[in-house]
């Protein structure tokens, strides 16, 4: 089955150079990477907004983009909807009319462009908005309306660049659950670019993360999260994530220390995965059946609510996770001397 977006993206803009593949069918699929990624960028090619310097570009099987071949097809040529993260609507138009100006360039009669804007903005909670101009807009309502506008005419590839940025936590619920319903109600590819896992655990099927330009992990939020292919998937998963290599049923780590580990066949280079939950504090050596003892400083404590998380400088740091009433039997706060052990089973084991 032919994809419905087929790209080999290289370009570079500024100082980000992007070397990046994408076959996308029809599904949801978020982009998803720290600031400065390159995730925009990749959105931008896509759209036809910045060409390729090398590689190319195919919406359902239509090659858009071929610098080798000297071919380029205009953003208002290739089947696309897009909303960016600042809304750049018509100050002229009230909301409905911005909405439905992309069905009215298409040919479709005013009354039954307006009728789809209308019921497209209702479903983003916009429904006594109709008449608004831009000015009259908060920036949550504006970001609303630049969605309505992307999504109004169900286009082949709907790009979304951080569409809820501009929105309040309670506006973000809404809209969030209210996108959600009408992506997974449309074809094509849908592609959010986005840094919050939240709203790639929410709002898609797969998820492409972006570092560097480079795309290093793809997957369904729990593949990628169960093994983070980086340290900045990691810290998203809130799991420990440590390099090094096995021999004998251990693991000598980089930046040293060591952990021992339940299988003995695993060799060679490895990513060793541990949940903060498996890490068990202690204020002296406890013996016990756990293989893996360090000693450890508190470094940071916050409080998750019924849970404290505990940051420690080894090595090996870590993060752990413990009970509340466990945190305060420990008196535990920064610069307090601790020891923390792991059972050799708890941790994942890939090979690098």
């Amino acid at each position: 089955m032919t994809p419905v977006v087929d790209a080999v993206v290289g370009v570079t803009v500024g100082d980000t150079t992007i070397a990046a593949d994408l076959s996308i069918g029809d599904e949801v699929v978020a982009l998803l990477g720290p600031n400065g990624a390159g995730k925009t960028t990749i959105l931008r090619t896509l759209a036809g907004l910045t060409p390729v310097d090398s590689g190319s570009i195919a919406i359902d099987g239509v090659v858009v983009d071929d610098p080798a071949r000297g071919w380029f097809v205009p953003p208002d040529r290739r089947p696309i909807g897009v909303a960016f993260q600042d809304a750049r609507l018509w100050p002229f138009l009230d909301a409905r009319d911005n909405v439905a100006f992309p069905l009215r360039s298409q040919g479709l009669r005013r009354r039954l462009a307006r009728t789809a804007a209308s019921r497209t903005l209702a479903e983003l909670g916009l429904s006594d908005r109709l008449r608004a101009r831009p000015a009259q807009l908060s920036g949550g309502e504006a970001q609303r309306v630049a969605l309505a506008r992307a999504l109004v005419t169900r286009p082949r590839v709907l790009l979304l660049d951080e569409p809820l940025a501009a929105l309040d936590a309670a506006t973000r619920t809404v809209v969030r659950r209210a996108l959600r319903a009408r992506l997974a109600a449309s074809g094509g590819a849908r592609i959010v670019v986005t840094h919050d896992p939240v709203d790639a655990a929410v709002l898609a099927d797969r998820i492409v993360v972006v570092e560097r330009g480079r795309i290093v992990q793809t997957g369904t939020l729990a593949e990628v999260t169960l093994s983070p292919g980086s340290q900045f998937v990691a810290d998203l998963a809130g799991v420990n994530r440590l390099i090094g290599t096995a021999r004998d049923g251990e693991v000598s780590l980089v930046g040293g220390g060591a952990v021992r580990i339940a299988d003995r066949s695993v060799t060679g280079a490895v990513t060793v995965t541990v949940h903060p939950r498996s890490v068990v504090l202690h204020r002296s050596d406890p013996g016990g059946s756990a293989r893996n003892h360090w000693l450890a400083t508190v470094t940071d404590v916050t409080d998750l609510g019924d849970r404290v998380r505990v940051r420690l400088a080894g090595p090996p740091d870590l993060v752990a996770e413990v009970t509340r009433a466990a945190a305060d039997d420990l008196h535990l706060g920064p610069g307090s001397r601790i020891v923390a052990s792991v059972k050799a089973t708890e941790p994942t084991v890939v090979a690098s």
